[in-house]
C-alpha cells in the first residue's frame, strides 16, 4: 500500500508559513505543523483533509522535539524567525539543530527561509545570525535551499497593516529611514518559491533571493499607505535616527516592542535582491505588484472602515513631507 509523502513545517502557523503549509496540504502532503503553541495552529487543520494537517510541539531550543518532528519526514521546510529574543539561539543554532537532525533521519529535501541581507558581519543582530544560521545549516545539511525574501507583503502582514493602523490612529505619518530601499514580495510568491524550490532537483543546495516587481523606498510605501486609506492629507514627518534610537532603547523592553534599536539598524541597511542573484524569474515565478493586493486589506482603515465614499476634502492636500530641523 502507498505511504504519503510527509512534511514538517518548523513555525508552520506564522505569516509565511501558513501559505506553506496550505500549499503542502493540497500537493498531498501529510504536513506537520511544528510550533511552540499547537493550539493557536488548529486553525490550519482545514486546510487538509481530516489527519493531513498535524500541529504538533517543538521548540528550536529543545533537540528531542525537533527529532520527533523531523524522523520520518521527507521534506523539512524551516519558517522560524523574530524580531527580537534570542537571536543566536533561533536564527544560528536552531537553524544548525534542524539541519542536523534532518541529516541524521535521512530527510530528502530541506528548504531554509532566510532574509536578503543575512551575513555574518551586518551591523544588527538580527542579519547577522541569519547569516551565521545560513552557514551552520548548510554545513549541517550541505543540499539545502536557501530563500532570501526582502519585506514579505499579504493580508496578515506586519507591515502595511501596521503602518495603516498608525495612519488610522496619528494626524500624521512618522517616518524612519525614510531613504532606505526595499523590494517588497507578495507571500503567496514566497509560498510558491518554496514549492517550485521543492520540486526542482537543481534548487538543492542553491540560493534565491525573492523580491518584487519594484523598489520602493521607506517613504515611498508610507505615502502608498496614506493614499490607501484616504489619509492623503496627513503630512509625513521624518524621525532622525538619533531620537528613534534613543526612544527604542525604551521601547524595547516592552513585552512585544513596536520597535528596537536592531531593528532600526536593519532598517537602515536596503533590501533589494542581488543583481547577480537568481529570483522569482528563475523559479517560473511572475512577482505580484504591491498594487494588485494591498488595496484590498487595507480598505478597512480608511475612514468610515472603507464603506463609504471619501470625501475630495479628506484627499485634499497632497502628501507632504516634514523634517526636523535637527541633524543626526
Amino acid at each position: 500500500m502507498a505511504t504519503r509523502n510527509v512534511a514538517t513545517v518548523f513555525g508552520g502557523s506564522g505569516f509565511i508559513g501558513r501559505y506553506v503549509v496550505k500549499r503542502l496540504a493540497h500537493k498531498g502532503y501529510v504536513v506537520r505543523v511544528a510550533v511552540r503553541d499547537p493550539e493557536a495552529a488548529l486553525f490550519l487543520k482545514p486546510m487538509g483533509a481530516v489527519g493531513q494537517v498535524v500541529p504538533l510541539f517543538a521548540s528550536l531550543t529543545n533537540e528531542a522535539t525537533v527529532q520527533r518532528a523531523v524522523d520520518g519526514a521527507d521534506v523539512v521546510v524551516n519558517c522560524v524567525g523574530i524580531l527580537h529574543g534570542d537571536f543566536q539561539a533561533i536564527h544560528a543554532q536552531g537553524a544548525e539543530l534542524i539541519g542536523r537532525r534532518a541529516a541524521a533521519s535521512g530527510v530528502t529535501r530541506l528548504l531554509h527561509l532566510s532574509a536578503i541581507g543575512a551575513r555574518e558581519d551586518a551591523p544588527s543582530k538580527y542579519a547577522a545570525t541569519k547569516g551565521m544560521g545560513e552557514r551552520l545549516l548548510r554545513e549541517a545539511f550541505p543540499g539545502a535551499t536557501i530563500l532570501r525574501p526582502s519585506l514579505v507583503f499579504g493580508p496578515e502582514d506586519n507591515l502595511f497593516n501596521r503602518f495603516a493602523a498608525m495612519a488610522r490612529m496619528l494626524p500624521f505619518m512618522p517616518v524612519i529611514c525614510g531613504d532606505t530601499q526595499f523590494q517588497p514580495v507578495y507571500v503567496g510568491d514566497v509560498a510558491d518559491a518554496v514549492m517550485a524550490a521543492l520540486a526542482r532537483p537543481d534548487a538543492a543546495g542553491a540560493g534565491y533571493e525573492l523580491g518584487g516587481p519594484r523598489v520602493w523606498s521607506m517613504r515611498e510605501i508610507l505615502a502608498y499607505v496614506l493614499k490607501e486609506t484616504g489619509r492623503s492629507g496627513h503630512r509625513m514627518i521624518s524621525i532622525p535616527t538619533g531620537l528613534m534610537r534613543f526612544k527604542a532603547g525604551f521601547l524595547e523592553h516592552l513585552p512585544s516592542p513596536p520597535i528596537t534599536r536592531d531593528q532600526l539598524l536593519t532598517l537602515q541597511q536596503d533590501s533589494i535582491v542581488g543583481a547577480d542573484m537568481p529570483g522569482l524569474a528563475a523559479l517560473d515565478i511572475v512577482a505580484t505588484p504591491v498594487e494588485l493586493v494591498v488595496p484590498g486589506y487595507l480598505r478597512r482603515f480608511q475612514p468610515g472602515g472603507g464603506r463609504r465614499r471619501v470625501l475630495p476634502e479628506e484627499q485634499a492636500g497632497g502628501v507632504t513631507d516634514l523634517s526636523y530641523q535637527t541633524r543626526d
